[in-house]
């Protein structure tokens, strides 16, 4: 029996392995080992404690072990079935994650409501509990309550569960303003190649914060004599370095003005928050905010965050590819205008409510129900841009929206390394999907699904465009290891069963 669990678990690592490109040498120098131990360890010749198998799960960035559980998370899908009915979408993930760091500022208590519960905020939340920072879910688990110490201990940081995600970042903007020394660990996440932090240290310096980067660990040090003396102008557009100057510009005694700012879902939550904590901000929704700090905060807020937008383009695309009537409740309309044109244009047949207002009181909402549609390929390329462009983390779901469309389709993932590689797993489902580049794709549709096992991306929206398309498929399918996927989704798989989808949780070890 010991033997069997062996083979199964040095399988499990081969195929993780393999799915991040990385050979047994590889593999073995991330260890500290041999390429001949790796090779033992996977066909199921050497014995194994948790500790290097949580190693090798570190390394991969794959839940090999799961504590409490009998091992790593699966899903089989019973496809070619459609779905009916309707579908709430959940709060902002990216929201929670900002807003969970920017309670850093605060020394009352922040309630959030409605936050996802999903690996991206556990993960969080068990860094600030390391540091001191009390946390509990209220209301059924639905709210959670977040209150801070007076001091931070930071060398109790859970670093672990801080390298697991990349959201960590974000408490250089907060902390800069409570010491002068601390440390962070290097940021994990998806697999999306290299996302450097220049930006963020480039727009940090003007509030004094110099970083080192030595062993795995960023080492900061606050100067106190400095302070912005002109506009910041961010050199990247993106949302969490907007989100780092906004946290830092917080609790600066002045004017900070931030131009080239991101002004996508999440940064313009943080921005609404920022002001229940008495922050003024201009601007909000634009690319150029003006803050006007408060150097102490000390306020009990109520905060809730609003719908999540690519959560609402997932659901979509799961009608859309499963050839499904299906109404979306909740969805953040003024993110999704461009994908909804897009849309419109290759023929989606939809119908959308009145518009409403989220209970944060500021994004529109509205109810969209999607109709079973002939598509054409768009005739222009499908790309991403800063909002209000098409949002960059909802190309990927486009990938199996032209595999059911007529016709070719030009898909181009310019912001991340290695995205447009993983929407190549489409082919072990029937799609044709060719590699131009690794920021290029070429669709071509309509694709006969077919099903098919395989390992789960090691990205979480193409690790759910696979699963999509998982449903679409006849027969039944298997997705391993969707770790990824929990990261960002809320019990996706119950819910997906919901509205008439059959989605087996299983574990094998």
């Amino acid at each position: 029996m010991a033997d069997d669990y062996l083979v199964r678990i040095g399988r499990l690592i081969r195929d993780a392995r393999q799915h991040r490109g990385w050979t047994q040498t590889q593999l073995a120098d991330a260890l500290g080992t041999s390429q001949s131990a790796v090779n033992r360890i996977e066909r199921g010749n050497q014995n194994i404690s948790l500790e290097m198998i949580a190693r090798i799960g570190e390394a991969l960035d794959s839940e090999i072990i799961s504590l409490g559980y009998a091992g790593p998370m699966h899903l089989r899908v019973v496809g070619g079935r459609q779905l009916s009915g309707s579908i709430d979408v959940k709060t902002s993930k990216n929201a929670c994650v900002a807003l969970l760091c920017a309670t850093l500022l605060n020394a009352g208590k922040t309630t959030l409501r409605r936050v996802a519960r999903i690996e991206e905020v556990y993960r969080i939340l068990e860094v600030l509990g390391s540091i001191g920072v009390r946390t509990r879910w209220i209301n059924n688990g639905s709210d959670l309550e977040i209150v801070p110490p007076a001091e931070l201990n930071l060398e109790a940081m859970d670093t672990e569960a801080a390298r697991r995600t990349r959201s960590v970042i974000m408490f250089l903007g907060p902390l800069l303003h409570r010491m002068d020394h601390f440390k962070l660990p290097y940021a994990g996440g998806c697999d999306l190649g290299t996302r450097t932090v220049t930006p963020h240290m480039t727009a940090l310096r003007h509030f004094g914060l110099e970083i080192t980067a030595t062993d795995g660990t960023y080492l900061a040090e606050v100067d106190r004599s400095v302070e912005p003396k002109r506009a910041i102008v961010l050199t990247e557009r993106g949302d969490t370095v907007t989100e780092n100057a906004l946290l830092a510009a917080a609790r600066h005694d002045g004017v900070t003005v931030i131009r080239n700012a991101s002004s996508n879902y999440m940064v313009q939550d943080l921005c609404f928050f920022l002001e229940e904590l008495g922050v003024k901000v201009e601007g909000v929704g634009t690319t150029t905010l003006t803050v006007h700090g408060v150097t102490h905060i000390d306020r009990d807020v109520d905060y809730a965050p609003s719908e999540d937008p690519v959560e609402a383009m997932s659901l979509l695309a799961a009608a859309v590819v499963t050839e499904s009537e299906l109404t979306i409740r909740r969805v953040p309309v003024e993110f999704l205008e461009i994908e909804l044109a897009v849309l419109e244009e290759m023929g989606l047949d939809h119908e959308r409510s009145t518009e409403y207002a989220a209970d944060n009181g500021r994004t529109r909402l509205i109810d969209l129900t999607v109709r079973p549609s002939k598509l054409q390929a768009p005739i222009d390329k499908i790309h991403p841009m800063p909002f209000p462009g098409l949002n960059i983390d909802n190309v990927p779901f486009f990938a199996a929206i032209a595999a059911s469309a007529q016709g070719q389709t030009l898909i181009h993932d310019w912001v991340y390394d290695n995205r447009a590689i993983y929407l190549t797993d489409l082919n072990r489902l029937g799609a044709q999907v060719k590699l131009l580049d690794p920021h290029r794709v070429l669709v071509d549709g309509p694709t006969r699904w077919r099903s098919s096992e395989m390992m789960c991306p090691p990205a979480l929206r193409p690790a759910v465009v696979v699963l999509l398309a998982m449903m679409a498929a006849e027969g039944t399918s298997v997705l391993r290891n969707v770790y990824v996927i929990n990261r960002g989704y809320e019990d996706l798989a119950e819910r997906l069963n919901s509205i008439g989808a059959q989605i087996e949780i299983f574990r094998d070890i």
